[in-house]
């Protein structure tokens, strides 16, 4: 059945949807200016306490492609509305804590509303009419980055003037207008896979099998790349991905059709998705640090939290710029092309980050020009995946893509994280990252980005005419696609 797009509403929905995706993006980085601070506010350890960071991420892997399939199956609004309650609700829980238990809990129920974005996403594609929609997609997309650019100078000027708990009522506020404006500007679309069964295994597998794997990925560095933990967990979840695999193709409805994500043009734009997750990731993580060393190290800029989120800011700000230029791009060339310009920009802004690495209007220059390349890539994956698979898999579709954006970034941490605290030199009795270390991180994060181009140059180009974003059911059947 296709689905009525309410034009004189697409831009309320639009701009519904793109708040929505910077609340969720905001509420990932919300504990950043705090890290050093939580283990004292928490009354525990160093170790414990980074565990309100990596519950939110693992939390929000595995929520968003199960939430992505019942939005495909009981409709997008009604999920988007269920994920604005955990949202709040999990705030609400951090405001109120002072021990490190209720926190983890606050941050994992945060987590699970991580799947906004790929059911706004799938959403546009019901209720945005044609002409519009790759402008859309785009804005929306790149609102994660948006709100992970702006969200950092906030929560640092919050943590710095303010007590810290003011952080959370704030988040548990703009939740609570994103489900006010959720349910009046967001319109009833009937579910395309209604009457399918949920696929109550493949979901667990999938659950295990992501849980293992990020914790592997975000806490080996701590337990040790060798350790019986770090090797176990790497074991566990390659066998239960394996065995969960096998159900996904054998099973009726699946949570996710591995048989669409097979098909060559999904398929590399996922493989791509990873890589671009994690170029994007090795800027935040490396520049920040740049900014906030001390400059007696030589290289160092020496900036506050606040004064380092105010010089990364305008890249957020950029990324809101770029996002309908992507639009457009993608809508005269297709989001091929715009994906492979994205990620060129990337290594651009990774190249020039080595001659300019010693100012701090320079790294400002430097995540300008990695931001605008990271808008024109997360704007530009859903549209190739929502062209290349069926109505009733949008959403499923979207968020399997949006996991492995955020896979990405968790190898990205650990790699470049990796590189960082190998990389040193001691001074003073301080033992601290290296000038070259942060230099690697870097040349990696351009490296990663050109890959990401090479993948990206290898998606097929789609077998139907015009744009690869189609509204409609037919335009998106198996068929139509290449396989």
């Amino acid at each position: 059945m296709e689905a009525t797009k309410p034009s004189a509403r697409a831009g309320g929905v639009v701009a519904t949807l793109a708040f929505a995706g910077i609340t969720a993006a905001i509420m990932q980085t919300l504990v950043t200016p705090l890290i050093a601070e939580l283990p004292k506010i928490l009354d525990t350890s160093a170790s414990n306490a980074a565990w309100v960071i990596t519950a939110t991420l693992v939390v929000g892997a595995v929520c968003v492609p199960v939430f992505g399939r019942l939005g495909d199956m009981v409709g997008k609004r009604r999920m988007l509305l269920v994920c604005a309650v955990p949202l709040m609700a999990g705030s609400v829980v951090c405001a109120l804590s002072s021990t490190v238990v209720p926190m983890i809990v606050g941050r994992c129920l945060q987590g699970m509303g991580m799947g906004m974005v790929p059911l706004g996403i799938a959403l546009l594609r019901d209720v945005v009419p044609q002409e519009k929609l790759s402008s859309s997609i785009a804005l929306v997309s790149a609102s994660m980055g948006i709100g992970g650019g702006l969200g950092l100078p906030i929560a640092a000027a919050i943590a710095q003037y303010a007590d810290w708990r003011v952080l959370f009522w704030g988040a548990a506020g703009m939740a609570a207008l994103v489900g006010v404006l959720l349910w009046f500007f967001i319109p009833e679309v009937p579910a395309a896979a209604r009457g399918q069964r949920f696929d109550g295994p493949g979901a667990l597998g999938l659950a295990v099998g992501l849980v293992c794997l990020l914790l592997a990925v975000s806490k080996g560095g701590d337990w040790g790349w060798t350790s019986g933990t770090t090797l176990g967990l790497f074991a566990a979840a390659a066998v239960v991905l394996v065995g969960w695999g096998v159900w996904e193709v054998r099973t009726h409805d699946p949570l996710i059709d591995l048989r669409t994500t097979a098909r060559p043009r999904v398929l590399f734009t996922n493989v791509a998705s990873i890589f671009v997750g994690f170029g994007m990731y090795a800027s935040m993580l490396v520049i920040p640090q740049l900014l906030q060393f001390p400059e007696a190290t030589g290289y160092g800029l020496g900036q506050s939290m606040l004064a380092a989120g105010l010089w990364m800011a305008p890249g957020g700000i950029m990324m809101m710029l770029v996002s309908p230029l992507g639009g457009m791009l993608t809508n005269a060339r297709g989001p091929k092309t715009t994906l492979i310009s994205g990620v060129l920009v990337i290594a651009l802004g990774y190249g020039l980050s080595l001659p300019l690495m010693g100012t701090a209007w320079g790294l400002m220059v430097v995540m300008i020009v990695v931001n605008s390349g990271v808008g024109l890539a997360y704007g530009s994956m859903p549209a190739l995946i929502m062209g290349s698979v069926p109505q009733s898999e949008t959403a499923a579709a979207n968020g399997f893509n949006t996991l492995m954006r955020s896979l990405g970034t968790s190898i990205g941490a650990a790699v470049v994280g990796v590189v960082l605290a190998q990389m040193t030199l001691t001074k003073g009795g301080y033992t601290f990252t290296s000038e070259s270390g942060f230099r690697t991180g870097l040349l990696i994060g351009c490296g990663v980005a050109l890959v990401a181009a090479a993948v990206a140059a290898a998606i097929p180009a789609a077998r139907r005419s015009g744009s690869d974003v189609s509204p409609t059911p037919a335009a998106a059947e198996p068929a139509a696609v290449d396989a």
